[in-house]
């Protein structure tokens, strides 16, 4: 066990700290934000460290193949294995950290959190692997096998992604995955506008600018935007751009009066629909956990929207039997197996199988079914997630339509008109197609 530490100023002990307690389950960007609240670190190294979290969580499997000629099957403690990524991916991905400084550092580290035993074990693996070199991917001959080495991706879903999409396509995403995403932003248009937003984060020394895809995105650097007066205040939230699509997709006009939301937590696109809605309209927001509800309420409350959202806590399949009346807009943005999201949350990768992806789409189907019952006619449901696998997409559409002749699917359309020249009815964002997340997004009208 290492010795118990309370407090660090170092960014590369705390990120092993943090990856020690990731690999036993816990949220990579909620640990990382915990670990930073909790510890004094300059803003170079809180950047460090987070760079640190993640480019260890995203190489994973390409660190441990590097790793494994070296402790040859011996059982490492957890906090040591980590620590041991930490180095390689300092090593060989970060170019500013000269080799002797970063293994110096990494033996201080062991000295600090272990014993003078695992400090010799430490040093003799890092001189090793500087002497004999690492092992080159490129050589491995099975070709699912060397592209889920390389870029850290289970060969299931390499497979997968390669039969879906093709060799070039699939090689294309797991290539961008392991690129750091942008820091997107939605504007809240019920209180300001873009132009006012940019220059308030620019006077706190943001750099901000519109987006490209979704009409109210603002892309921001040089900071944290959660903790700018802007987010303080009410006049942004942080959201993916292709996320804020599903809700363009709605259409929401000045007759629309009534939206349910059937997946809500924690309530990004219920506040985007609130702020679309006509302020006598009113957005029901579903969440099957009550401690999610009270986040969108939280959110609906810290962007002054309180007033247009309804949250409660529900079983979206249960729609049916809840409500007595007919919506004029309806958004199912399902539980998903998140594969979409592989640049923000790393972990996911190496946590979701291919049973997981079965088992969602029947989850889908069901919500996507009961949620459908309360549309009223000549009315739309959109339908999203944030996955890029045809199970929880495609498939999920097509068993629905064959079973409800009443609805169409139509194309589904954005503000700023995002891949209007293709054929397909529905929109997919692939993670490579603009550095964003990966969405799904199909819309469907009930018949008259």
């Amino acid at each position: 066990m290492p010795k118990k530490i309370t407090h660090s100023d170092n960014p590369r002990l705390l990120a092993v700290l943090t990856l020690a307690k990731v690999k036993n389950g816990a949220y990579s960007n909620l640990q990382l934000n915990q670990i930073i609240k909790a510890n004094p670190l300059k803003d170079a190294d809180k950047g460090l460290l987070t760079t640190l979290v993640y480019g260890t969580i995203q190489y994973r499997m390409l660190l441990e193949y590097w790793l494994a000629p070296y402790v040859k099957g011996k059982k490492l403690e957890n906090w040591v294995k980590e620590l041991l990524l930490t180095a390689l991916f300092q090593w060989q991905k970060l170019d500013r950290i000269p080799k002797h400084a970063l293994f110096n550092e990494t033996i201080e580290i062991t000295k600090t959190m272990g014993n003078v035993g695992t400090a010799k074990f430490v040093t003799a693996i890092l001189h090793n692997m500087d002497r004999h070199g690492l092992a080159d991917p490129e050589k491995i001959q099975d070709e699912t096998k060397r592209l889920a080495i390389s870029y850290s991706v289970p060969e299931w879903l390499v497979a997968e992604l390669t039969a879906q999409l093709g060799g070039k396509k699939a090689a294309s995403i797991l290539q961008s995955l392991n690129h750091a995403p942008e820091q997107s932003a939605r504007v809240n248009t019920a209180k300001s506008d873009a132009e006012a937003v940019i220059q308030s984060l620019e006077a706190e020394g943001y750099t901000a600018k519109k987006g490209s895809l979704a009409e109210d995105a603002l892309i921001i650097a040089d900071g944290h935007v959660a903790s700018s007066t802007a987010y303080q205040e009410g006049l942004l939230t942080v959201q993916d751009e292709s996320a804020m699509l599903p809700v363009e997709a709605m259409k929401i006009d000045d007759q629309v009066r009534t939206v349910l939301d059937a997946a809500a937590a924690p309530g990004g696109k219920t506040t985007q629909i609130a702020q679309e809605l006509p302020e006598e309209a009113r957005v029901t927001a579903l969440d099957i956990h009550a401690h999610k509800v009270k986040l969108i309420a939280q959110n609906a409350a810290r962007l002054g929207l309180a007033d247009r959202v309804d949250a409660m806590a529900l079983d979206a399949r249960e729609i049916p039997e809840h409500f007595q009346h007919d919506f004029d807009r309806i958004l199912v943005d399902a539980p998903c197996s998140g594969l979409g999201l592989l640049r923000r949350k790393p972990e996911i990768r190496y946590e979701k199988s291919m049973a997981d992806v079965q088992h969602l789409a029947t989850l889908q189907l069901a919500i996507l079914e009961a949620a459908a019952t309360k549309l009223a006619k000549g009315g739309r449901l959109v339908y999203s997630t944030c996955t890029i696998l045809n199970q929880e997409n495609d498939d999920v559409v097509a068993e629905f339509l064959a079973k409800h002749p009443d609805f169409v699917q139509v194309k589904t359309e954005t503000t700023k008109g995002v891949k209007a020249d293709r054929q397909e009815l529905a929109l997919k964002i692939y993670p490579d197609d603009y550095q964003t997340d990966g969405f799904y997004i199909a819309t469907f009208q009930r018949k008259d």
